[in-house]
């Protein structure tokens, strides 16, 4: 297992992996239309088919994959849940069942078949039936589920399949609950398998859905076929450009073929053969082990290329028939995390990540939700991704309170060279220490760890979000059960080649021995501050090298407010005051009808507004550009304070990209797509290579270059104040690989304007500004800078 001793190292691991899982030939969908029965769940929940007629239930038509709030609207039997107070109407289906029932003909398929009936999301606690015979119970919606079902078909004639679910909050009910969980609203969901985001959060409405929210098929299997393929190396040789690596697979074969059979291994590279190996198969597990030559590696945005080959391993038989075929695209990468317990003015540390050798300074966004409405996830994937790229992230952190993304987010991110920090489903609480919670977890993260390990984007396990920090009675969070040895057991058998952290913000050993509130002396934070001015000593004087979570509030456009709010509540406050309606209240977001859990929510875009332009505009097109500009200056500042301390400070992944829901947070992005300014700011301090300035020491505001790349840079720099239109800094310059240069300085003022930042890199023009001055400004100064600055809007 993991352990401290462990932790510690620079986990120097070298991976070879496989970036898409391959294509279920013989599958059948059964997606698209089914029916839906629901009922108010009785006090001996229905379980079976013949249990219903106890019940009296209604039913309507029902898609899949989908959520019953889905159903349900598209029914008219409830209103929008996005809109207004609508999301209450939830509550009572809280404690309903719900039926999904489809029938289908049986495939065609052979004698030596086998069938498995296949559901990609079941959310959540669920009786499968087949043609009145049970087939399994599910209890966990974050994994994939499959069973058996070759004996009970029926040919010749349709057969029947019932889902039959349960409610979550009822069945919580039967669990003993820990005086260690954070959350009260959150109470009785500990020991239930769902996303935790469901029971309401700050950046989600509370939604406790239910549903089949992923395909559900038919797969078909040939009596010889593959069971897993895990491509790995030893080691690589950058600069003599080798990969020592092997390929593990094992099969599913009667044993009087094993022997007959050879299996062939071939790798291509852009449609060319660079390799081909043939070896007899002497035992259903097997491992070949190769060195390929002229390697390309996979390496993260700005540092090169994410080469991927296309790799396959075929059996065949003693006349050459094929029996059983895998393809992958996979990719050579080496990765470590290198880091220290904690950080000290004597011992200043260490958290950073390396790739192939070198040291990669981090720009990202974490990755909540895409719905709250899981079904829906893949809709929005490919929109959402392509700002990912726009942005020039290099890194995605996967965030505790959410689903497991499906195989086609990891392939993005493998192919667009985006590293993932990935989150086991956990988030903000203290989850049960018992050995049936225990058992989940085990089944839990062996299935996401094999589904997933293969993919090169993948650069660490984190055993969940922030439960070390809310780890109450200054409980020593190293004796927490799940993430110290449960989690770190499975990996060790299932995936050994990546690093782990088992919590984040991750509380060692060490740290506890220093006493009392130490926070100053984690190597990596969640720094999110008062949240009142974002160049507050809260957020300046911070000794971590590492910042996984960092926000800040901005108001949606004004064209979103109109679609999340009834039109009598899109402008927010009551009676020309400051004192908010309930429907902005409940985007805050508010999680129950009745409760004030996060009533202050809204109240931060006002101390944001007043701590940078003095007052807060009352016209809500007014409000909204001044909302958005501060959160765009913070956003901003805080990406340029950790680039401008490369490598002392090795990486910041601010929060967050995209709403999952129409709401009011901090994401750059909402619901609908609506850009707030904050994303074309981040976006022009995101390039690889960037120049900046920084706020004054000494009397002088240092102009800084950073470089984020494997290659040299040279360019030019021109300053303009934008009061007055007279340059004010004019240089050149050259940055080193992977490296930061001080360009020059420009002398402190008192003054307060916007200088303007033009730079030239290999030809390439690009544009930042910096806002100079104390604080408060005037907004109808910055407006009239801020027209200058040439954003478009889009």
């Amino acid at each position: 297992m993991y352990n401290n001793s462990i932790l510690k190292m620079t986990l120097a691991v070298v991976l070879l992996a496989m970036i898409n899982r391959p294509a279920e030939a013989n599958s059948v969908s059964l997606n698209g239309q089914w029916t839906l029965h629901y009922w108010e769940q009785p006090a001996t929940p229905v379980r079976s088919p013949d249990a219903m007629s106890s019940v009296s239930y209604k039913t309507i038509p029902a898609t899949v994959p989908g959520n019953v709030e889905l159903d349900l609207l598209a029914a008219g039997i409830i209103r929008d849940p996005m809109i207004g107070a609508n999301i209450w109407d939830m509550r009572p289906y809280e404690g309903h069942q719900w039926c999904y029932v489809r029938r289908f003909p049986t495939p065609e398929y052979q004698p030596d078949q086998t069938i498995f009936l296949w559901f990609g999301g079941i959310d959540c606690l669920a009786d499968i039936w087949l043609n009145g015979t049970k087939v399994g119970s599910t209890e966990n919606m974050l994994i994939e589920h499959s069973f058996d079902v070759t004996g009970l078909l029926e040919k010749g004639k349709d057969n029947e399949l019932h889902v039959i679910l349960r409610s979550v909050i009822i069945e919580a009910q039967e669990y003993l609950e820990s005086p260690l969980s954070f959350r009260s609203f959150e109470m009785g969901s500990s020991h239930i398998r769902k996303a935790p985001h469901v029971y309401g959060w700050d950046i989600m409405p509370r939604l406790v859905s239910a549903g089949l929210w992923r395909n559900v098929e038919l797969r078909i299997a040939d009596p010889v076929r593959f069971t897993d393929v895990h491509w790995m190396t030893d080691w690589i040789e950058v600069e003599r450009r080798r990969a020592h690596a092997m390929v593990d697979y094992q099969l599913k074969i009667p044993f009087n073929q094993i022997s007959k059979c050879h299996a062939v291994v071939t790798l291509k590279r852009d449609g060319t053969e660079v390799f081909r190996r043939q070896e007899r198969v002497i035992m259903p597990a097997t491992r070949m082990r190769f060195t390929l030559e002229d390697a390309d590696f996979w390496w993260p945005r700005g540092y090169g290329e994410p080469a991927l080959y296309e790799a396959e391993v075929t059996i065949i038989d003693e006349n050459g028939k094929t029996l059983a075929t895998d393809k992958r695209n996979i990719g050579f990468r080496t990765i470590a995390l290198d880091y220290t317990d904690i950080t000290t003015p004597e011992n200043p540390g260490e958290f950073v990540f390396i790739v192939n050798g070198v040291k990669i300074f981090i720009k990202g966004t974490n990755w909540v939700p895409l719905d709250a409405l899981h079904s829906r996830d893949a809709s929005h994937l490919d929109k959402v991704f392509e700002m990912i790229v726009d942005l020039n992230c290099n890194m995605i952190r996967c965030w505790g309170g959410n689903v497991y993304e499906d195989t086609a987010f990891y392939e993005l991110c493998d192919q667009n060279g985006v590293m993932v920090w990935q989150d086991f489903s956990m988030a903000c609480s203290v989850t049960p220490q018992t050995d049936d919670f225990a058992e989940k977890i085990k089944k839990e993260v062996t299935a996401v760890v094999l589904k997933l390990r293969n993919h090169p984007s993948i650069v660490l396990w984190c055993g969940n979000n922030e439960n070390d920090q809310f780890l109450k009675f200054r409980q020593d969070a190293n004796k927490e059960r799940i993430s110290r040895r449960v989690i770190p057991e499975i990996l060790f058998g299932t995936d050994p080649t990546r690093p782990y952290l088992p919590s984040s913000p991750y509380y060692t050993q060490a740290y506890y021995a220093a006493g009392v509130n130490q926070w100053h002396l984690l190597p990596q934070v969640h720094l999110w501050g008062p949240r009142g001015y974002y160049k507050a000593p809260s957020y300046t004087n911070v000794s971590a090298h590492f910042v996984s979570e960092i926000g800040y509030h901005g108001c949606p456009n004004r064209e979103s407010l109109e679609k999340m709010f009834d039109r009598d509540h899109v402008y927010p406050w009551k009676r020309g005051t400051f004192e908010w309606n309930d429907q902005w209240q409940i985007k805050a977001t508010r999680v129950h009808e009745f409760s004030t859990s996060f009533d202050d929510r809204n109240n931060l875009m006002l101390n944001q507004i007043r701590a940078l332009f003095g007052d807060v505009p009352t016209d809500l097109d007014r409000f909204v550009f001044a909302s958005q500009t501060v959160q765009a200056e913070a956003k901003k500042f805080f990406i340029e304070f950790w680039r401008s301390g490369k490598f002392r400070r090795t990486g910041i992944i601010w929060w967050n990209l995209r709403d999952g829901w129409p709401i009011i947070s901090d994401a750059i992005t909402d619901y609908y797509g609506g850009k707030k300014l904050a994303y074309h700011y981040i976006k022009r301090v995101h390039y690889d290579a960037c120049v900046m300035i920084t706020d004054a020491n000494d009397g002088k505001h240092p102009v800084v270059a950073v470089n984020d790349t494997r290659t040299e840079k040279k360019g030019n720099v021109v300053v303009t104040d934008l009061s007055t239109n007279r340059r004010v800094f004019s240089e050149n310059f050259i940055v080193p690989v992977n490296g930061i240069t001080i360009v020059g300085h420009i002398p402190e003022d008192d003054k307060q304007t916007m200088w303007l930042i033009e730079y030239t890199i290999d030809n390439v023009k690009f544009t930042n500004h910096y806002l100079a001055g104390k604080a408060p400004f005037k907004l109808e100064d910055y407006e009239g800078w801020y027209r200058k600055l040439g954003i478009v809007r889009n």
